[in-house]
């Protein structure tokens, strides 16, 4: 039985990976305020993210590119006091980290200034440099691999990634090479679930999955998402309504929690073949 201090005990980067060793599946959440962040902390959720998908769910704007290192300092600071056991994860917004000085600077604020545990970037490639600097100047670093939203005028829209056998291996090849940078957490986005699985599979590090099926090491939504807000943007596949059925937020974030770590959610229908 868990006493109320292994309940509030913060969770730490290591326990991170001890879960994964340990078949536990890592909930993740995004949020922007200190209210949210005391009710997710309440729920049991182990990972928070200051996402800067803030961008789209609270600025209103269509992509992540308008968000800023001062817009995601503020509100990992907010989300910050709220805490007292989730782990603090805080988005390098677009070209925020486009040098490893760059980087950096950026880390020191997002942590320093906005009480961040962790730093999530997105790429490999050039970034692998970027993620060493970072890794060996002891700063936790999150990578984000498949859908990279930061890339979206690139990759020509929000679509899956690694459908072709090309691309499947190319992005073998990324998650391997950001863990050997020293990522100690991956992000995969929009992946189909059998290249998701093998990934997880083959890396020593946590595999959070969001619209990359249930065989990955834990599960991440944005909030808004989960509480079944729609905004002006449609909703994708990935995503399920926690509050229907829920007597109050708080209920929905509990229940996204159980049914990561139990395993049903994601569902089938909640993933992508290849």
């Amino acid at each position: 039985m868990s006493t109320p201090e292994s309940r509030t005990a913060p969770v730490s980067v290591p326990q991170l990976r001890q879960m994964k060793s340990e078949g536990r599946r890592i909930s993740m959440l995004t949020c922007y305020d200190a209210t949210f962040a005391v009710a997710m902390d309440r729920a049991g959720v182990d990972t928070v993210l200051v996402g800067d998908s803030l961008g789209m769910v609270v600025q209103g704007h269509d992509s992540t590119l308008p968000v800023t290192v001062d817009h995601i300092v503020y509100h990992s600071a907010a989300v910050a006091r709220g805490l007292a056991r989730a782990l603090l994860v805080a988005d390098m917004p677009f070209l925020s980290y486009a040098t490893p000085e760059r980087a950096l600077d950026t880390a020191r604020r997002l942590m320093g200034e906005g009480g961040a545990a962790m730093v999530k970037l997105e790429g490999a490639g050039p970034m692998l440099e970027t993620i060493r600097a970072l890794a060996d100047r002891d700063v936790p670093v999150c990578g984000h691999l498949g859908l990279t939203p930061q890339s979206v005028m690139k990759l020509g829209g929000f679509r899956v990634q690694g459908r072709e056998a090309a691309a499947a291996q190319r992005l073998r090849g990324d998650a391997l090479a950001v863990q050997e940078a020293g990522a100690a957490l991956l992000v995969l986005e929009c992946v189909p679930r059998a290249l998701a699985a093998d990934i997880t599979a083959a890396l020593d590090i946590p595999v959070i999955g969001i619209g990359a099926g249930a065989g990955c090491d834990g599960q991440v939504l944005v909030m808004h998402d989960l509480l079944g807000l729609r905004g002006h943007h449609r909703t994708p596949r990935f995503v399920k309504d926690f509050l229907a059925g829920a007597d109050s937020v708080e209920a929905a974030f509990a229940a996204y929690v159980a049914a990561v770590r139990e395993g049903s959610f994601p569902a089938a229908e909640h993933g992508f073949d290849g």
